[in-house]
């Protein structure tokens, strides 16, 4: 990478920059949306909830591998440098394990989507850090922790939400095959996971699937798997570690679904209704949070 790449991105001459907090499906879709239209994009690694949907996302950039998703790639960046390069790429994403208080130290950030998906933790604000805090998902409230948010909720999947708060977690998933909970298997207890699955296997219902804390977990049902944690992880309890599609045929656990692609294009129609309105608004309504 040549020195004045590297010196435009630091010194914010480059595209407008968007980070996004996550690497599960649904940060990986809003990433490939921004990329698209013209971001450069960072997403930011966070280990809790651990990411099962694999195939959908560029969390596996971070081990090293090469995930391409509608012909974005995620590249796994570590340092300033790496950063600049990933951004460099008209056809890429950076993907790394430095955390939001790293990449301030770095330059300003104009936009942070969190697309962590926290459904049970108190979710921070970080308004006062960044241009433009975007939540995804619920706790979050306008004027509180964001300025603006989407929905991700089941029944209300890409709702803009310009005030008030977003739905609460009821713990009801979305439905596949007419199936919703029982498609996961969670955590019994914390610890190292093993398993010699990956996303898009075939599985038989009660097929040994994997071992954590000396605990086998099997599978809920045949189908194939949409989502598995990485083989290696250090798993929390009471977490999703495992997702069967008992859709046959049509089932789907790789690319972008539906429900990522609408969450992704509200996700950027809210940043581009919050610019507008900004740029409208008087001088004196234009200052810092």
């Amino acid at each position: 990478m040549s020195a004045s790449r590297f010196a435009d991105f630091y010194a914010e001459v480059t595209e407008p920059l968007a980070v996004v907090l996550g690497t599960n499906e649904i940060a990986s879709a809003v990433a490939v949306k921004l990329r698209k239209a013209h971001f450069t994009v960072i997403l930011s690694h966070d280990p809790y909830p651990p990411v099962i949907r694999r195939g959908m996302a560029f969390h596996d950039a971070l081990f090293d591998d090469s995930p391409v998703l509608q012909g974005v790639v995620g590249a796994r960046a570590e340092t300033a440098m790496e950063i600049a390069d990933a951004a460099a790429r008209r056809d890429s994403v950076a993907v790394t394990p430095l955390q939001l208080c790293d990449l301030l130290a770095l330059r300003r950030i104009p936009v942070l989507i969190d697309a962590r998906m926290q459904k049970r933790s108190v979710t921070p604000d970080f308004r006062y850090y960044v241009g433009l805090a975007v939540g995804l998902g619920p706790n979050f409230t306008i004027g509180e922790n964001c300025d603006v948010a989407v929905e991700t909720h089941p029944t209300r999947v890409g709702g803009f939400v310009a005030q008030g708060s977003t739905e609460d977690y009821d713990g009801a998933p979305r439905l596949l095959g007419g199936l919703g909970r029982e498609r996961f298997v969670v955590t019994p207890r914390g610890g190292l996971w093993h398993t010699p699955f990956d996303v898009g296997a075939s599985v038989e219902r009660g097929e040994l699937l994997g071992r954590i804390a000396g605990i086998t977990l099997h599978a809920p049902m045949t189908g194939v798997l949409r989502g598995v944690a990485r083989d290696g992880a250090v798993l929390p309890s009471d977490v999703k570690a495992i997702e069967v599609d008992p859709r046959g045929r049509r089932a789907q656990w790789a690319g972008l679904d539906p429900r990522g692609r609408a969450i992704a294009e509200a996700t950027l129609a809210a940043i581009r209704d919050a610019q507008k309105r900004r740029k409208r608004a008087p001088p004196f309504a234009q200052a810092p949070h």
